[in-house]
């Protein structure tokens, strides 16, 4: 990709209008639940997610409509607005989840954020983490049966927007730079690289929450049958193919992320192949 394309009027135009082309339209309230036996739902009542998801999803939902509202550029706003348009549905979806399958969440206030740039950025940052990781686990949980496959085609689209949600994030940070004097750009490398630091801990937090919560004693000894036929590397390599696939359908001239599969493959380098991998 030639080096004046990041930032130019024509890179805007394909980040917007790749976004909002790719939009599918469908409301909430008409998804059709599947039926589940009370072993499926209890399976799934007993993922330790449902709080921090619903929460995350609803605060996401506010802070990129915000970003939307403030953005000045007419058609950065409209995919920006648009995908807080997305974002918005993911809560409304998930609060009808747990509705529909009696998973209880504590009710909670969600603020608009003062910085909506900032929280923006943050934001992106943070799906680029989440998705990484949720599109391995998405797609174990389809081949493995862990869920049934019903609830897995539902989610297809969500999946498949949180694709699109990253990338519009990587060439929106890009254009952003790129627009900038030079003497404005190291500043903005450093926010960057803050709020990708900041992500990291957080996830890092929630995971270390997981670990401890008393739920997460269910879901392991509910998934080890499902799921423990697959080492941490098939993990790893299985959320770059994923993660790859989700990507490959969206013009190769955009940005794709790049920090959370490099850190990805460095971890394969330093894990042990299975000896049957070794041999072949």
């Amino acid at each position: 990709m030639p080096g004046h394309f990041i930032g130019s009027p024509q890179h805007k135009e394909l980040l917007c209008r790749f976004f909002i082309d790719s939009h599918a339209p469908f409301e909430p309230a008409a998804l059709e639940w599947p039926e589940l036996d009370e072993a499926a739902r209890a399976k799934l009542a007993s993922l330790p997610i449902w709080k921090e998801a619903v929460r995350t999803e609803a605060e996401t939902a506010l802070a990129v409509a915000a970003m939307g509202q403030a953005e000045s550029d007419p058609l950065l706003a409209e995919a920006i607005s648009l995908q807080g348009y997305e974002e918005s549905r993911h809560a409304q979806i998930l609060k009808l989840l747990t509705s529909r399958y009696g998973i209880s969440v504590p009710d909670f206030d969600a603020a608009k954020p003062r910085q909506p740039d900032w929280a923006f950025m943050r934001i992106g940052y943070g799906e680029c983490f989440d998705s990484f990781f949720a599109f391995g686990l998405f797609a174990l949980a389809g081949r493995s049966g862990f869920f049934p496959p019903a609830l897995v085609d539902l989610f297809e689209p969500i999946m498949q927007e949180e694709g699109r949600h990253i990338l519009f994030h990587v060439n929106w940070v890009a254009y952003r730079q790129a627009r900038l004097p030079y003497a404005g750009r190291p500043g903005y490398v450093f926010r960057r690289a803050l709020a990708m630091w900041l992500q990291a801990v957080s996830r890092l937090k929630t995971a270390l929450k997981v670990k401890t919560a008393s739920a997460q004693d269910n879901f392991t000894m509910n998934a080890h049958g499902s799921l423990a036929d697959i080492t941490p590397r098939e993990f790893v390599e299985l959320c770059l193919r994923e993660n790859e696939r989700r990507l490959a359908p969206y013009d190769p001239r955009l940005l794709r992320p790049a920090f959370v599969p490099a850190v990805a493959r460095a971890v394969l380098a330093a894990m042990p192949r299975s000896p049957a991998a070794a041999r072949a």
